[in-house]
C-alpha cells in the first residue's frame, strides 16, 4: 500500500523529468528536477514561465525517472499535461 510504504532514501540517486508531445517524439523539454529531501524521498520538478510559454498549446506526456548509483533506471511517476494559452494578463 503506497500510503503506508516507507519513503525511498534517495542517497546516491539522480532524477530527470521530461515532457514530450508524444511518447515517440524525438524532441523533449526537460524539467528542472531537484531532490529536496534525500531521506524522505522528495523530488521537486518545475518548468520556468519562459519554458512553459514557449510550448505550443496542447496535450503532452511526461515522466520522472530516478537512476541509482549502479545506473538502474526506474520511472516513478508519469502523466499527461495540457498546456493552454493564458487569458489573464
Amino acid at each position: 500500500n503506497f500510503l503506508t510504504a516507507a519513503a525511498l532514501n534517495l542517497t546516491g540517486y539522480t532524477s530527470a523529468a521530461q515532457l514530450r508531445k508524444t511518447f515517440t517524439s524525438s524532441t523533449s523539454t526537460a524539467f528542472t528536477s531537484t531532490v529536496t529531501s534525500v531521506t524522505d524521498g522528495v523530488i521537486e520538478i518545475s518548468l520556468t514561465d519562459t519554458v512553459t510559454g514557449a510550448l505550443d498549446h496542447g496535450r503532452y506526456v511526461w515522466d520522472l525517472v530516478i537512476t541509482d548509483a549502479a545506473a538502474n533506471k526506474t520511472r516513478v511517476v508519469e502523466g499527461i499535461v495540457t498546456i493552454r494559452p493564458g487569458v489573464s494578463r
